[in-house]
């Protein structure tokens, strides 16, 4: 039986594996099935539909579930981590035995003695695990990966449709526990960006498998702003908090533009970590939105409502201040294929056409849409009811508290490129850059960062790296190690393109070097040179003394650019410790694998 579902509350993913899932079903969802079949009752129309599905193997029966929960999650910026605390307070409201682990912690062969797991896990970078997942990841795709047949487990994955693999470890975990023999008490959530409401309804839908096993009833997880959502400022209640300085760092004459950017915090409550970072809600640029609206052709001033709470404003200010525009996704190009109907668009979606769709999403955004395909047939209300919600931005934070109370501060550079014949610029950034004035507000809110601490003991000798602005966590550390008297050594790799103009913070760098907080500091400014030179080559000079400093027992740290610092960066580190520890390729991995199981590599990259 092939069911056809249209309009209803269940997503894409539901509709296609109805027939399997049924038994995981919240009541809502059966009364609405009821009523789509027509059946006398909700148990008639189950009842038929499992007779010709029967429940197949990797389907969960519903029984001998036992009380106890494990939770592991993968997180990089801490949301997974947040998602699962959550979690579990709601799990032990309702009487179960809950453990939670980051991935990196729980001895990956227990995972046999595990009898009902929930996974809440990131996708990082092209596709990958976050680093706290990898090891965990790996094992379980690895052939000593034991059988899992009496595993029940869900999945809850965060990513972000803009990118390619959206969600794709969440993805991997998911079919890898089935393969193993696991059998899922609800099935796979997919979250983007915005995550709150599908990670609530996911965690009700477990909730409510594993309450009707063991014959009670959950508690419901409230709607709306859900369990899942702390009542203090917070990234869905995020805080309005004025801007004090804003400057440009980069000399005159240089081809960047580096905002240092001063928060205060006041009367806030907030507090940070160094390592942490801090969100912020841009708003669009307005004259993009001109641009957008006289494409569209609607009346600016159109009410159109929001979300499910009906907050309305007009289409000028949600696509200012509410909706993303700047970005084209293939889940929004699939929308929006459905609501105009244009034949050439549901062409270039069609299967056997993923690089051409590739190359035509890449540098676009909804300007460049509607003015290729239009968007006819459709309403204003229609129209934004497709579009995501402004993400938001990440910034690693560049301050100590104890140095700056009720303060944080920022180092932003902004984004301009041209791309498809216009001028493109950076949502967040150049809001920044162009817009934002001292006295100004901004909606912010902090993002904790488990994953890139200092060491608790102060002694401990520290290396960073961070060229460009992956130098903000590090003037953070160093605010920080200063105001706390530490005397761990201290060696900091630096680069940009220039030194007369690029060199951000230098006075400050001089200063801890001076008073003796900073050990070391090595620099490289690529076009000062004929040769361009990078912080991986400074790093291969003094391989010798970096391979000593790791056998004394110091903690790496990276902050950049993932793509290519981040990734050139670990590839000398693994030719350092091949070179200066007379090892092998593959011991050389392991070494460097053993310093990020002991938290001694650590990365804030993006």
């Amino acid at each position: 039986m092939q069911l056809q579902v249209l309009n209803s509350p269940f997503n894409q993913e539901q509709a296609e594996l109805l027939n399997r899932i049924l038994p995981t079903l919240t009541e809502s969802q059966k009364v609405w099935l009821s009523g789509y079949l027509a059946a006398s009752s909700s148990t008639l129309a189950l009842g038929a539909l499992n007779a010709q599905t029967s429940v197949l193997p990797n389907q969960s029966t519903g029984k001998n579930i036992s009380k106890d929960v494990t939770i592991l999650y993968g997180s990089q910026t801490g949301n997974a981590k947040g998602l699962a605390n959550k979690t579990g307070k709601q799990l032990e409201g309702n009487g179960f035995k809950v453990t939670i682990s980051s991935m990196s912690d729980f001895k990956a062969n227990n995972i046999k003695k595990v009898q009902n797991l929930l996974i809440i896990v990131s996708t990082h970078g092209e596709g990958d695990p976050p680093d706290n997942a990898l090891s965990f990841h790996e094992f379980l795709h690895s052939k000593r990966a034991p059988k899992l047949d009496d595993l029940h487990f869900s999945v809850l994955a965060l990513g972000d449709s803009s990118y390619e693999f959206f969600c794709q470890t969440g993805k991997e975990f998911d079919s890898r526990l089935e393969e193993l023999g696991g059998t899922r008490l609800y099935p796979r959530f997919d979250c983007d960006v915005d995550y709150d409401e599908p990670a609530s309804e996911w965690l009700q839908g477990v909730l409510s498998s594993l309450s009707e096993a063991e014959g009670s009833n959950p508690a419901p997880v409230a709607a709306a702003a859900t369990n899942l959502v702390e009542t203090v400022y917070s990234r869905s209640n995020p805080f309005r908090a004025e801007v004090l300085e804003n400057i440009n760092l980069n000399g005159r004459g240089s081809h960047k533009e580096t905002r240092h950017l001063e928060i205060s915090l006041e009367g806030s409550g907030l507090s940070y970590e160094p390592g942490d970072s801090l969100g912020i809600y841009p708003e669009n640029d307005p004259a993009l939105v001109e641009l957008l609206l006289a494409e569209l052709k609607w009346d600016s001033e159109t009410g159109v409502t929001l979300n499910k709470q009906g907050d309305i404003l007009s289409l000028k200010e949600a696509l200012k201040s509410y909706y993303e525009i700047t970005t084209v996704t293939k889940p929004l190009l699939q929308k929006l294929a459905e609501l105009s109907g244009n034949e050439t668009l549901q062409e270039l979606l069609a299967p056997g056409n993923e690089e051409k769709l590739k190359t035509y999403i890449h540098g676009r955004d909804l300007v460049d849409f509607v003015r290729d395909y239009g968007v006819w047939g459709t309403s204003a209300q229609e129209f934004v009811s497709i579009l995501r919600k402004i993400p938001a931005r990440l910034y690693s934070i560049a301050s100590s508290l104890s140095a700056s109370p009720d303060e944080v501060h920022l180092t932003i550079g902004a984004v301009r490129y041209d791309a498809h014949g216009r001028e493109r610029k950076g949502v967040c950034s150049i809001l920044t850059a162009e817009r934002l004035q001292p006295g100004d507000t901004l909606p912010v809110f902090i993002q904790h960062n488990e994953n890139f601490k200092l060491p608790a003991n102060s002694d401990t000798p520290i290396i960073m790296v961070g060229p460009g602005t992956g130098v903000a966590p590090f003037r953070s550390f160093m605010q920080e190690r200063e105001e706390a008297g530490a005397e761990g050594k201290a060696w900091m790799f630096f680069g940009d393109q220039h030194f007369v103009t690029d060199f951000l913070y230098q006075t400050e760098w001089q200063k801890w070097m001076k008073n003796g907080v900073l050990t070391k500091m090595d620099v490289a400014f690529s076009r000062d040179t004929d040769k361009k030179v990078y912080v991986q080559h400074r790093m291969l000079e003094q391989s010798k003394e970096l391979f000593a400093w790791l056998e004394e027992g110091a903690v790496i740290y990276i902050c950049g650019d993932e793509k290519h610092m981040a990734h050139d960066v670990h590839k000398i580190f693994l030719d350092i410790i091949e070179k200066e520890g007379g090892m092998s390729r593959e011991n050389a991995e392991a070494y460097l694998a053993e310093l990020q199981q002991q938290k001694r590599y650590q990365r804030d990259v993006y």
